[in-house]
C-alpha cells in the first residue's frame, strides 16, 4: 500500500522530543565495521543479524547530515543522545570503565556543543566504581548540562559478579542521582548468556524481539522490590519500549507479590511507584494497542515519545505518533509536553 501523502505531511507538524536515541564513538563504530569477527560477535550477543547491525553502525557514529535530516523530516526538534548498549556496563575493569565513561561523555559533550538546540545528553558512568560513577554524573550535569544518566542493564565487574542497580554497594551513586534530581534511564542489555538456559538455540529471542524486555522489566522490579524507591523517594526512572510490558502486568504482579513477598517490604503499590517515580517511552514500540493499554494503566502524563534511533525507523515512529487514536491533548503531552516538563526543554525552535 502506498504511503498516504497527507500522513507524511502531518508527520512534520507536531513537534517531538526523543530520548532513547543511541550513538557510538565514530572510532569504535569504524573498528567494528572493519573487523568482521568483532561485528559478528556483538551482533550475535545482541540477537540481531550482521547485515542489520552493519547498517546501524554506519549511523551510530554520525551526528550531522543523516541524523539531523531524519529529525527534520519527522518533526523531531530535540534528541537526548546516549551511548549504545552494552556501553560501559560491559567493561569489567573499573579503571578502564571509568576512563571510557569520561572519554564518551567528553565526546558527546562536543557533539552537543555543535548543535545545542537539537541535542542533549545522558551520561555514561562506570558503576564498577560507584564513587567514580557518582563523581562523573555530577561532572557531566554541572559542566555539560547533561539531562541524566543512562544505564545499559547489568554491569560486569572485575570479580565476576553481575551488578544490578539494586545492589547495596551503589548507595553513593543513588545519593548523587537524588541530589542532582536527574532521571536514570534503564536501558536494555541482552540477558545473561547460558548454554543450557531458555534462550539456548534461539538467538532470535535474545535482543529486542524478546530478551531485552524481559531482562529490563525484571531489573526494574528488582529496584522497586528492593525498597530503593522508598529510601530515595525522589528518584526518577525512565524505561523504554512502553514500559517493557510491565504496565499490562501491574495488577497480576502486585497481586502475587502481596501473597508471596518473602523478605521484601515496600511502602507503596506498583501503580503508585509508576505514578510517583517512573516514566515510560514509546521507543521501538509503535503500537496503538500497547499505547492505549499504557495510558489506561499509568496515564498519559507518564509517557514520552521516543524512536530508538538508529535501531528503529523515525518515519514509522513519527507517522504513528501523528495518527494513533488518542486525544490531541494526550498526543501533545506524549510527543513533547511531558519531556519539556521533565527535562526543561523547549520543542519549538
Amino acid at each position: 500500500m502506498a504511503d498516504n501523502p497527507r500522513v507524511k505531511k502531518r508527520a512534520a507538524v507536531l513537534p517531538k522530543i526523543v530520548l532513547e536515541e543511541a550513538y557510538l564513538h565514530p572510532d569504535d563504530a569504524r573498528e567494528r565495521l572493519l573487523r568482521p569477527d568483532l561485528l559478528a560477535g556483538i551482533a550475535g550477543s545482541a540477537g540481531i543479524g550482521e547485515g542489520f547491525y552493519r547498517a546501524v553502525l554506519e549511523r551510530l557514529g554520525e551526528f550531522d547530515e543523516v541524523r539531523l535530516a531524519s529529525m527534520n523530516e519527522n518533526g523531531i526538534e530535540h534528541a537526548i543522545l546516549s551511548l549504545t548498549a552494552p556501553g560501559i556496563q560491559a567493561i569489567a575493569d573499573p579503571i578502564e570503565a571509568t576512563s571510557q565513561a569520561r572519554r564518551q561523555n567528553d565526546f558527546l559533550a562536543e557533539q552537543i556543543a555543535r548543535n545545542p538546540d537539537r541535542y542533549s545528553g545522558f551520561a555514561a558512568v562506570a558503576l564498577q566504581d560507584p564513587d567514580a560513577a557518582a563523581k562523573e554524573l555530577e561532572r557531566t550535569v554541572h559542566e555539560f548540562g547533561f539531562k541524566g544518566v543512562l544505564i545499559n542493564g547489568y554491569t560486569d565487574t572485575a570479580d565476576g559478579r553481575t551488578l544490578y542497580l539494586d545492589d547495596a554497594g551503589l548507595g553513593v551513586f543513588w545519593e548523587a542521582v537524588a541530589g542532582l534530581d536527574v532521571p536514570v534511564y534503564l536501558h536494555p542489555r541482552p540477558p545473561m548468556p547460558s548454554e543450557r538456559g531458555i534462550y539456548a538455540g534461539h538467538p532470535e529471542l535474545l535482543g529486542a524481539t524478546w530478551g531485552f524486555g524481559v531482562e529490563t522489566a525484571t531489573h526494574l522490579l528488582r529496584i522497586i522490590f528492593s525498597g530503593l524507591l522508598d529510601r530515595h523517594p525522589g528518584v526518577k526512572l525512565l524505561v523504554g519500549h512502553l514500559g517493557e510490558g510491565l504496565p499490562a502486568l501491574l495488577w497480576r504482579t502486585q497481586y502475587n507479590f502481596d501473597l508471596n513477598p518473602f523478605d521484601k517490604k515496600i511502602d507503596k503499590t506498583l501503580p503508585e511507584y509508576f505514578a510517583d517515580n517512573i516514566w515510560i517511552t514509546t521507543s521501538g514500540n509503535f503500537s496503538d494497542q500497547a499505547l492505549t493499554s499504557a495510558i489506561l494503566a499509568i496515564g498519559a502524563d507518564r509517557i514520552l515519545f521516543s524512536v530508538d534511533y538508529p535501531y528503529a525507523d523515525p518515519a514509522l515512529a513519527a507517522r504513528w505518533m501523528e495518527n494513533t487514536p488518542i486525544s490531541i491533548n494526550d498526543r501533545r503531552k506524549i510527543a513533547h509536553g511531558n519531556a519539556e516538563q521533565l527535562f526543561g526543554l523547549n520543542a519549538s525552535r
